[in-house]
């Protein structure tokens, strides 16, 4: 039904369709959460969240979902492992958790420094105080294969709602019906908000094009001073077909009442364009109205196909 929709009419629609998420999610001021799981959701905490202490060594990855979180949090891990050699063991989860999902029995306010923490948040509900401290490395995607990607990704969690079709998707996708909530109010929300924070916006396309400079270019973001070996390193172990094969890095390690593994990996492919496997013509067109139309006015340049890095 939704698919013969325009835009707006969509978009007026979303705070209803948000009700008929049920038990899986809650909505809160445009974010949207998982109930059920290892954590401790509500509407309440993430509130919380605004009066959150910051440290000025904090480190934020902050991303959409399905946008190279996986990826990011390897890397800065991997960067951060001489600062804390006892939890070389640990997951990347347990070493850079999720702000907005709390841990049980966990107090992310007395995690020592430096606090490197992943977030899905929308700039309206991070900590105030990160206006003025510690750092935020913002990892952007084109939004296609964020669409696509999601679609796999939400048959492979055993308490997410999942699509049939792409059809179906798109539809969720415009009005915000995933988590995270809507794609196109979390990117305008923290790129029109940049001045406000030490932010460094990367892209997932340039992640893949050349992984060794965006890592050269974290490591001078943060002041961390490495070598060209300790780089080297970083670069292998966050290679996809390693963390694919990394079970601390693919959140392969999730308790099977989260995920069903049998239907999909977490790290599935890693590459440009997939969209261009899954979408129609007419999908495809429909998806360029939509974004021209809710993107106007912000300048953002996507590698759409794998084929555009060599242009």
């Amino acid at each position: 039904m939704l698919s013969i929709l325009n835009a707006n009419v969509v978009t007026d629609m979303a705070q209803q369709e948000y009700k008929m998420l049920g038990d899986k999610f809650f909505t809160h001021k445009g974010m949207v959460l998982p109930t059920k799981g290892l954590h401790l959701n509500s509407p309440e905490y993430i509130d919380s969240l605004r009066d959150f202490e910051i440290r000025d060594d904090d480190v934020f990855v902050v991303t959409f979902p399905k946008s190279g979180t996986v990826w990011s949090q390897q890397i800065l891990t991997s960067l951060y492992e001489e600062d804390f050699p006892d939890q070389v063991n640990e997951t990347t989860y347990e070493r850079m958790p999720w702000l907005e999902l709390l841990q049980k029995e966990k107090d992310y306010s007395s995690r020592p420094s430096p606090r490197l923490f992943c977030s899905h948040l929308h700039e309206h509900l991070v900590p105030k105080g990160l206006q003025g401290k510690g750092k935020i490395i913002y990892i952007m995607r084109n939004p296609k294969d964020i669409m696509v990607s999601y679609f796999h990704f939400s048959k492979n969690m055993k308490n997410f709602e999942h699509s049939e079709s792409y059809a179906d998707m798109m539809d969720k996708f415009f009005i915000g019906r995933m988590l995270g909530g809507c794609w196109f109010d979390h990117i305008r929300g923290w790129i029109s908000n940049q001045d406000k924070y030490n932010i460094l916006f990367l892209t997932y396309e340039e992640m893949i094009k050349d992984l060794r400079s965006v890592i050269v270019k974290i490591c001078k973001f943060l002041g961390k001073n490495q070598s060209d070996a300790a780089i080297d390193k970083v670069v292998e172990k966050a290679t996809f077909n390693n963390m694919k094969q990394d079970p601390k890095a693919n959140y392969e390690f999730m308790p099977k009442i989260i995920t069903d593994q049998p239907k999909g990996l977490f790290v599935r492919k890693g590459t440009i364009g997939d969209w261009k496997n899954s979408l129609t013509v007419a999908q495809n067109e429909r998806f360029d109205r939509v974004y021209q139309e809710k993107m106007k006015g912000l300048q953002l340049n996507f590698i759409w196909d794998i084929a555009e890095l060599n242009n």
